[in-house]
Order: structure tokens, then C-alpha cells, then sequence
């Protein structure tokens, strides 16, 4: 499975890793997208009816934890994280708008076409998210 992200998911998740109440978002990312097959991918809240590309949202960390946005493409075995936010503390809120969710699933697409993403990936000690900017070709 390859993971990939929005620059607005990783300027989110560095601004959210650097406040200590928020510290916990790396491994919580780290636990649930890596090394995980596509049916433990699909669990949580589907907001469309696309069985091939299932956006999902997904609460990580209980009920006081996160809530993140993404896009499973089955048929490429690729995920595409889009949003997140905390639930609770400063920066923390219920959910995002519809409307909101339909400008995130419209941004993935343009994105992944004009391969305008970060290619996600885990340093050896499986503790640190590292970022690699794709170079769009398109």
C-alpha cells in the first residue's frame, strides 16, 4: 500500500505534532496506515457510495483523538490522506462542513492527476513520518 498526502494534511499534522496536548497524531498515523491490509483500511465512516474508491472518515485515538479524511484507491493499492483535526483541546472541533468534504474530495483528485502530493513513508525505528514531495509531471 502506498500512502500519499495533501500539502494541507501535512502542514496540519506538522503544526498539530508540534503542541504537546497533540503529540500523539504521529503514532496514531503510524498505527493505523502502515503496514495494514485494504479491508482494515476500509473501516470507518464512508462518505460515498464508490466501492473502487472509498472516501473514508476515520477517528483515531478515541473519542478524544483525531479525525482524518482520506481516499482509498483500490485498484492502485494507494491512499491519499486529505484532512485532519483534533476533536478536542485549542485547536479541536466536532467536523468539517459538506461542503468542506466536497472541496477536499475535488482538491485529492486534481492533486493525484497533476501528482501534486507527498509520498508518505516511515523511518527504520517506525517512530517518525518522513515526507517526499513527488515532482508533478503533468
Amino acid at each position: 500500500m502506498e500512502l500519499y498526502c495533501l500539502e494541507d494534511f501535512k502542514v496540519e499534522f506538522e503544526k498539530l505534532k508540534s503542541k504537546k496536548s497533540y503529540q500523539t497524531i504521529e503514532q496514531e498515523i503510524i498505527n493505523y496506515f502502515f503496514d495494514k491490509t485494504l479491508e482494515q483500511l476500509r473501516s470507518g465512516t464512508r462518505l460515498n457510495r464508490n466501492d473502487e474508491v472509498p472516501y473514508i472518515k476515520k477517528r483515531l485515538g478515541g473519542r478524544g483523538g483525531f479525525r482524518i479524511y482520506f481516499l482509498l484507491v483500490i485498484k492502485k493499492e494507494s491512499l491519499y490522506l486529505m484532512f485532519l483535526h483534533p476533536k478536542t483541546g485549542t485547536q479541536g472541533s466536532e467536523n468539517i462542513t459538506d461542503e468542506s468534504k466536497s472541496y477536499l474530495y475535488r482538491k485529492v483528485l486534481k492533486c493525484i492527476q497533476s501528482e501534486n502530493l507527498y509520498k508518505l513513508s516511515i523511518d527504520d525505528s517506525k517512530k517518525k513520518i518522513q515526507f517526499g514531495k513527488l515532482v508533478g509531471v503533468k
